[in-house]
């Protein structure tokens, strides 16, 4: 938020110099050589602008700052965010000016935290308007059916001894839950069952978010906050582009460039 009213800042500030320079005090833009200031304006203004634009309604970068996203997403990842496919908001004031898809379930989504909107955050959707969400005993439900969690090897996070319960989870998305998306989870082996339990009943226009890491991750199932608001949605993570493994101190893991954060497609199950 701060960087955007920067760069919009800057944006503004060479456009004011370019005009006074022109229309206010002409001879200035007849001098040669032309003023310093003015030739710095001319050079940085179309490329601060066009950065402002695309990090305002195309794509913006994000840094991974916890774990509570993994394993899909490690500390120190570099991703970037879709923020055109939930429609278009203007910078700055967030304002949605023209709808184009809406969030589903599955999707990894950054989000302006709610109690402090100048903070990101960045989870799962779980939950969609009018979803009854309940987590009891380590189990997730939508809507009164159990999520079903398939086990797979444990994980052991780098540079950590403690090994953690891996699942891949399915979960139906699409506005008829005629799809399905497939994702992996860790549970902690020694954290008690009723951990961060309830039922939510998700409100019209906000959403219920849950990190992948499920015993350590702070959402809405925490006390910090429990839905999300449309106008706090940034955007969907799609994608990394550079990552330093800080928890595996070896620097720059070129492994991870390139992976793909969306949940995998599949075909959801008739009931």
């Amino acid at each position: 938020m701060m960087f955007e009213i920067f760069l919009f800042a800057l944006v503004c500030l060479c456009a004011l110099v370019m005009i006074v320079c022109r229309f206010v005090f002409s001879e200035l833009s007849k001098r040669e050589p032309e003023p310093w200031y003015l030739d710095y304006a001319r050079s940085f203004f179309p490329v601060l602008l066009l950065v402002f634009l695309l990090r305002g309604f195309i794509a913006e970068p994000f840094r991974i700052p916890s774990g509570s996203m993994l394993p899909t997403l490690e500390i120190g990842d570099f991703i970037l965010v879709n923020k055109f496919n939930y429609g278009l908001r203007l910078p700055i004031t967030h304002t949605k000016v023209m709808a184009i898809n809406e969030p589903e379930r599955g999707d990894v989504v950054v989000f302006r935290f709610p109690p402090n909107p100048s903070q990101n955050y960045i989870k799962r959707l779980i939950g969609v308007p009018g979803d009854l969400i309940t987590y009891r005993n380590q189990t997730l439900f939508v809507n009164g059916e159990k999520i079903e969690s398939t086990p797979m090897d444990d994980y052991i996070q780098q540079r950590k001894s403690v090994a953690q319960h891996r699942f891949e989870q399915t979960i139906k998305t699409g506005s008829d839950d005629s799809q399905a998306v497939a994702f992996s989870t860790l549970l902690n082996k020694n954290s008690p069952i009723n951990s961060n339990s309830g039922t939510w009943q998700v409100p019209e226009g906000h959403y219920f978010m849950m990190g992948d890491n499920r015993d350590n991750s702070a959402d809405s199932r925490s006390r910090g906050f429990t839905f999300v608001p449309d106008e706090n949605i940034v955007g969907e993570a799609f994608f990394v582009w550079m990552s330093f493994g800080t928890a595996s101190g070896k620097g720059l893991d070129i492994d991870r460039i390139g992976a793909n954060i969306k949940a995998r497609p599949i075909e959801a199950a008739n009931n």
